[in-house]
């Protein structure tokens, strides 16, 4: 008979389990240069780190976990002999919904984020914006008016 403490097919791995994982839907995003991304989104819109899998002999790693505006975002570097190239990101954006967007979008600016809109009111009731960081990824702010 297994207690919980012993039950080996439902422990946590400890280190990866202590971050909590917020938010219904969590972007995985596959970078070129993953640890300079986590560095970037930190800059840019406040990113903390919560794990951090380590890197292998040639700087890369597996798995970054952050936080971004109450929210879940996981990184990877590419790992193409594992199936797992990089390729440009395309056909989707990453929306944060925000209360105050004019000091997200300087900030964001501030970081060197691309603006492809700026910040602008919608027709469905918002100020709304466009980014795109330097790793290809187009980032969205919206803020309801």
């Amino acid at each position: 008979m297994s207690s919980p403490a012993t039950d080996t097919a439902n422990r946590k791995a400890a280190s990866a389990n202590d971050a909590p994982v917020k938010g219904g839907v969590i972007p995985y995003l596959q970078v070129g240069g993953a640890s300079d991304a986590a560095e970037f989104y930190g800059r840019a819109f406040g990113a903390t780190e919560v794990f951090r899998h380590p890197p292998d002999q040639s700087g890369r790693t597996m798995h970054i976990h952050l936080h971004i505006n109450d929210s879940s975002v996981m990184l990877a570097d590419p790992f193409p002999e594992h199936g797992y190239a990089l390729e440009k990101p395309q056909g989707f954006n990453l929306t944060l919904q925000v209360k105050d967007i004019d000091s997200w979008f300087a900030r964001a600016v501030a970081a060197g984020i691309e603006v492809i809109v700026p910040v602008q009111e919608m027709f469905w009731g918002a100020r709304w914006c466009l980014l795109k960081d330097r790793f290809g990824v187009q980032w969205a702010m919206n803020q309801p008016l």
